[in-house]
């Protein structure tokens, strides 16, 4: 029994590993054991592997052939694998070019139809950006510009006169019942989600617009098919394709 109580690992005593002494403590953290596995660990990984590759390299067969030989070459001391030559005759390359076309404009039209709806949606009348409008109310004399009150002349209540869209007067709100126009959560809500079809008509909008850019660089691509002599006139970016000038030629 008194065996088993020495064996137990809640009896024994916890062995720890000191410190950096006081005098070193500019030296930095004292070494563990466990760094120092570590570090073991790392430094035999790293020989054995340059170990193994002197091997191979010794026992390589200089006559080996393999398959990678004849899709790879060595540029620089580094493997840079050989593109593919497309075997694709001017015909191939013209109705290829043609349907990038058809397929581009078809998405770009689509792009623009939602383009349009969200326009006929939104009106646009808040949008940022956008130059505010002005009103100018005409009035005879200064004691009447003094006392002038926006929201009496508009007859309409004084929360509803900074809105530039839906903003009924103080008759219909008595008549009708219009839910949201005076409560804050409800206006605030509207709000987000007006700004929320702001944000995405702008997306569609750069992304048609992308579209076009995409669609003038393919048709470029394909004149430069039937055109043998030409002169770069500009070169192509990122908003622009290049643009050529061809030589002059009376066809018959």
């Amino acid at each position: 029994m008194s065996s088993f109580r020495k064996a137990l690992k809640s009896k024994q005593k916890n062995h720890r590993e000191r410190s950096q002494p006081a005098f070193r403590k500019n030296v930095g953290l004292l070494e563990k054991k466990k760094d120092y596995k570590l570090r073991a660990e790392d430094y035999h990984k790293k020989r054995n592997t340059l170990s193994a590759l002197r091997k191979k390299t010794l026992e390589k067969n200089p006559d080996e052939f393999y398959f990678k030989m004849t899709s790879a070459k060595l540029q620089d001391g580094v493997h840079v694998i050989k593109q593919p030559v497309e075997e694709t005759t001017e015909e191939q390359l013209k109705v290829m070019r043609t349907q990038d076309i058809k397929y581009v404009e078809m998405k770009r039209v689509a792009e623009a139809k939602k383009i349009e709806r969200l326009k006929s949606e939104l009106h646009l009348l808040d949008a940022e950006g956008k130059q505010p409008n002005k009103h100018i109310f005409f009035l005879d004399t200064k004691n009447e510009v003094e006392q002038f009150d926006l929201a009496t002349h508009l007859k309409t209540a004084p929360e509803l006169v900074d809105r530039v869209y839906n903003r009924p007067t103080i008759e219909t709100l008595q008549k009708e019942s219009i839910k949201g126009v005076t409560e804050p959560h409800l206006l605030k809500k509207l709000a987000k989600q007006r700004k929320h079809q702001y944000t995405i008509l702008k997306q569609r909008i750069e992304r048609e617009k992308k579209m076009f850019i995409i669609s003038q660089k393919i048709q470029t691509k394909k004149d430069l098919l039937d055109k043998t002599q030409k002169v770069k006139v500009k070169t192509e970016t990122v908003d622009s394709p290049a643009i050529y000038k061809f030589k002059y030629q009376r066809k018959r």
